[in-house]
């Protein structure tokens, strides 16, 4: 089965390799180029279903990794996640969110890919998006 990286919105590419690192672009909660969903976590949008956001944005990630890597390339290991959400000011539940992005990414890459993990509120994203999702992973060859 081919995997397709979900198309970029701008000038740039889903994911790229360099040696045996495979880098993601941002990837935001999108399917078929629409986005699922908007809002402030903490204001407009719940946990439940920035949780949902997360889970989706990883999907994006991982079909962008799988793709560049291609067929006759294993993933070894997810090196770093980086989550970011559009949050209320005093938000402090962002590792409940990551969490499924992450549950997301072992689900696919196999439960000894979960690497390193950073989680930081911003401002806003790109498209209203309330979650952006970029991974680094290890490749065999």
């Amino acid at each position: 089965m081919t995997i397709s990286a979900p198309p970029p919105q701008g000038a740039y590419l889903p994911a790229t390799i360099h040696g045996d690192i495979i880098y993601t672009a941002g990837m935001t909660p999108r399917k078929n180029g629409n986005l699922l969903f908007e809002g402030v976590i903490g204001d407009t949008l719940s946990i439940e279903s920035a949780k949902v956001a997360a889970a989706q944005a990883a999907k994006n990630a991982v079909d962008a990794v799988l793709a560049c890597a291609g067929p006759s390339r294993h993933i070894t290991q997810c090196l770093r996640m980086t989550v970011y959400l559009v949050c209320t000011t005093g938000f402090t539940d962002h590792s409940k969110i990551a969490d499924a992005a992450s549950d997301y990414v072992m689900y696919r890459l196999g439960t000894e890919t979960n690497g390193v993990r950073t989680t930081i509120g911003v401002a806003g994203l790109p498209g209203g998006a309330p979650v952006e999702i970029e991974l680094t992973t290890a490749i065999a060859h």
